[in-house]
């Protein structure tokens, strides 16, 4: 039976959507190291209306980051249904990955955010802060559920409390883990 379509955030603030939000769980992907903690976003709007994003993660204590460029998928639609643009790998030559990138849930106060994609294999829930409470989270689950994701294959995201400082500290070739996952070494 086919699934019905995904609901999405209507009317998204981009400006209130932007700054850094915390990865409190996902579904596993090639593109992130499985053994990855502290994961976290960081958004900010681009003075053309697109978005800047770097995506962060620790593994081994090291910091692996990629950046890329978020765009609305139709201009003129309401749907908060984005486009990711990453350049992959960080060398020539120079390949760019397109994602899909759906706001499913953002809460009034831009706290929390449930995002995926039309495929329904990549599925994220965010948070302002490094700890979401349960009932939330719960409820995030259940609005994943509803639209038809495989929620059993949500995979919390170790976070530390303070989370540790952005550019600091050794640094993983930026972007290699993604490169080595894509040939799945």
């Amino acid at each position: 039976m086919a699934k019905k379509e995904m609901e999405v955030v209507k009317g998204l603030d981009l400006e209130r959507y932007m700054g850094r939000w915390y990865e409190i769980a996902s579904f596993p992907s090639f593109f992130q190291p499985k053994d990855g903690v502290n994961t976290r976003a960081t958004y900010k709007l681009n003075s053309d209306g697109t978005v800047h994003v770097l995506n962060e993660t620790w593994s081994n204590g090291k910091r692996s980051s990629i950046e890329g460029t978020a765009y609305k998928a139709n201009p003129n639609s309401d749907e908060a249904k984005l486009k990711v643009k990453f350049y992959l790998p960080p060398f020539l030559p120079i390949i760019p990955v397109v994602g899909n990138y759906w706001v499913l849930f953002v809460d009034d106060q831009y706290q929390f955010a449930l995002i995926g994609e039309p495929t329904r294999k990549y599925l994220w829930i965010l948070c302002r802060k490094t700890h979401l409470e349960d009932e939330i989270y719960n409820q995030l689950v259940e609005k994943a559920k509803e639209e038809g994701y495989d929620v059993s294959k949500l995979h919390k995201t170790p976070q530390s409390d303070p989370p540790p400082p952005g550019e600091e500290g050794p640094q993983d070739t930026k972007g290699f883990w993604w490169f080595k996952s894509l040939f799945g070494k």
